[in-house]
């Protein structure tokens, strides 16, 4: 019932928003005036936003979306994926060696949908993607949408979805690389080749980072080094005039050293991270998709087919062998048809069907050690209507599931134009996130023990706000403001039930809630100078108390500065992340101990010249001020660090 109540209140709202624009209407079609917006390049077009992937404008989406384009990701010299997401509205970011996470509006990592050119990469044993394993490729770009997206894509979506989508050979044709090295014995390398051909294109890229890294833990003497090694490559064919093939392949391997907890209780660091010689993981995944999309009536009906697939396989060492080592997979395909009618209005018809299964690769750990797999099929109907200034989407999901009980999730939007300058819009939806692997049957007896009887997680939640437009003199710029508001339950955690006090995870019985205010601005303020900035109030609580690793306040700020002909740029990053609640295993029961998170503040400087027409050369500092921070209780995060580097295009 809730669902419906929610469903009500926002369909009346898109009702009551379009009576101005039907009044208005005097049967011709009209756009009507834009929105001013500082990017008139239109590289910030969404992809995601839509399972029929018709790339729409964010001005004409009904949610909150941000792009950053492959030139925001250049002129921020961007090499983690997850470093520039904290410049999104509504993310945090938490990082340690062997595992970053990303939560967007108060939702828990592994309620994020992340697709790498258009394929799901989350691990189906860990249920998230480690998204520091993600490295920026030249010319790629970036989309997130914040709020859940179930509807169109199903369980893992309840916070958003991030979609990483690499550059094709007809988005950027010809030959590009680049080389830096710096302190802690950084060697960072990508090339990248892009071809355009008769009736098809392809591209491929490999990206290699190597480091000697920091110290993580306090005190710590032992540097925390990693290897990470990523080859890709996408192509597609125009078999005709109306059908087109495609395939995106991408291999990742990351290997490097990490540290251990103190597990004595008579040790003075019982519970903190100490220097732990030997200990190291191994995180390797290949992901594959093909796919054929084919057109008649002259366009306006589509047919897209694909499948993709992945592996992920994960394993931590120690001094005494392997500790972990998991195994898992994920086969996926999806028929998607889309019918345009009178260019207004928009229908899609979506099918999908996947399995995961995964494997406990290590059976000394004496835990479950054989194959578990999960079948599900879901049935999405989407609609959309553009026309004149007013934007309504509507999506409804029906997912089968031979685990879980089935579910039905929502999502409905509406945007309004008032004025040239000034668009209002409002979104609500449900989301649904079924139980991991992990969760489910554990891995490590004595440890860690899996709970079969988990029951989804699931979400309502809704948002409203306004985007704005600004010119005056020789300053254009956009100002986003949103309210956002969502509910969660039978939220999964960790509890420690005596009398072994053993981890095990269990549904509350309690609502988790999440609210906040998001705020996006960008500017050009001349032709030489841009800004960029992002600010996230958050107040995100479970029975009364704040939940962890989600700080209340987040803001960041990029301003770049651009000469004559582009000859040489610089650009400065300022981001802070405020106090932030956490865990920490200090208490000999290993219960845990709620802690605080001291705030910190990054300041990123980098600056590039042009030597000729195709040569570049850059430098970059990062953390310039040489910030002592922890994103994870006890864990160190990196300090100052340098690079030059040199860039070639052709």
């Amino acid at each position: 019932m809730k669902n419906f109540a929610y469903l009500g209140s926002v369909a009346a709202a898109a009702l009551v928003w379009a009576a101005p624009v039907v009044a208005q209407d005097d049967g011709e079609q009209d756009n009507g005036p834009p929105i001013i917006f500082a990017d008139t390049r239109r590289t910030d077009i969404l992809v995601s936003a839509s399972r029929s992937r018709d790339r729409l404008y964010p001005e004409d989406y009904t949610g909150s979306a941000l792009v950053i384009t492959a030139e925001q990701l250049d002129q921020r010299q961007t090499r983690d994926i997850a470093d520039v997401l904290r410049d999104v509205p509504g993310v945090a970011v938490a990082g340690v060696a062997g595992q970053t996470q990303i939560r967007l509006r108060g939702s828990e990592a592994n309620h994020v949908l992340v697709l790498v050119d258009g394929i799901e990469v989350s691990d189906p044993f860990g249920g998230e993607f480690d998204i520091g394993t993600l490295q920026a490729e030249p010319g790629a770009r970036l989309e997130v949408l914040r709020g859940p997206q179930s509807a169109l894509y199903g369980s893992d979506a309840i916070g958003g979805v991030v979609a990483y989508e690499s550059a094709s050979g007809i988005d950027q044709a010809g030959f590009a690389a680049r080389l830096e090295g710096g302190t802690q014995g950084t060697i960072n390398g990508a090339t990248r080749y892009g071809y355009v051909g008769q009736g098809w294109d392809a591209a491929l890229s490999a990206v290699v980072v190597s480091t000697d890294g920091q110290p993580n833990a306090r005190g710590g003497t032992r540097d925390i080094g990693r290897d990470s090694y990523t080859v890709s490559g996408k192509g597609s064919v125009a078999v005709s005039d109306t059908l087109t093939l495609r395939a995106a392949a991408r291999f990742i391997r990351t290997e490097g050293q990490s540290n251990d907890s103190d597990f004595d209780p008579a040790s003075p660091t019982f519970g903190l991270i100490i220097d732990s010689p030997g200990v190291g993981y191994v995180n390797e995944a290949v992901y594959a998709l093909v796919g054929a999309r084919a057109e008649v009536l002259e366009g306006r009906w589509t047919h897209d087919l694909s499948a993709q697939v992945a592996e992920v396989d994960r394993q931590t060492d120690s001094p005494f062998g392997l500790t972990s080592a998991s195994e898992g997979d994920r086969v996926k395909a999806s028929y998607v048809t889309a019918y345009r009618i009178a260019d207004e209005h928009n229908l899609t018809f979506a099918a999908d069907y996947e399995r995961e299964s995964f494997r406990n690769a290590l059976a000394a750990s004496g835990g479950f050690t054989g194959r578990r797999a999960v079948e599900q099929v879901g049935l999405v109907g989407e609609y959309r209507y553009s026309r004149d200034a007013f934007d309504f989407s509507a999506a409804i999901r029906h997912d089968f599931n031979d685990l879980f009980a089935d579910a039905t999730t929502f999502r409905l939007g509406a945007g309004w134009r008032i004025t040239d300058s000034t668009r209002l819009r409002a979104a609500g939806g449900s989301g649904v996130k079924n139980p991991g692997f992990f969760e489910l049957y554990g891995f490590v007896d004595g440890r860690f023990i899996g709970n079969a009887a988990l029951r989804p997680e699931k979400s309502t939640g809704w948002e409203v706000g306004v985007d704005q437009g600004i010119a005056y003199l020789d300053v254009f710029a956009t100002l986003s403001v949103t309210y956002f508001d969502s509910e969660l339950e039978s939220e999964i955690f960790t509890t420690f039930p005596p009398p072994n006090f053993i981890a095990t995870p269990s549904n509350r019985t309690t609502t988790s809630q999440q609210r906040g205010v998001e705020v996006a601005f960008n500017a050009v303020i001349d032709p030489h100078w841009s800004l960029d900035a992002a600010y996230s109030y958050l107040d995100a609580e479970e029975n009364g108390i704040e939940e962890v690793r989600r700080p209340q306040h987040i803001a960041s700020a990029a301003l770049t500065w651009t000469a004559p002909q582009d000859k040489a740029s610089a650009t400065l990053v300022i981001r802070y992340n405020g106090e932030t609640p956490d865990v920490a295993f200090t208490d000999p029961s290993f219960v845990p101990v709620r802690v605080q998170l001291d705030d910190y503040t990054l300041v990123n400087l980098n600056a590039r010249v042009k030597l000729t027409d195709t040569l570049s050369a850059f430098a970059r500092v990062e953390n310039l001020l040489g910030e002592d921070y922890e994103q994870v209780f006890s864990f160190v995060s990196p300090g100052r660090s340098a690079v030059v580097g040199v860039e070639a295009r052709f």
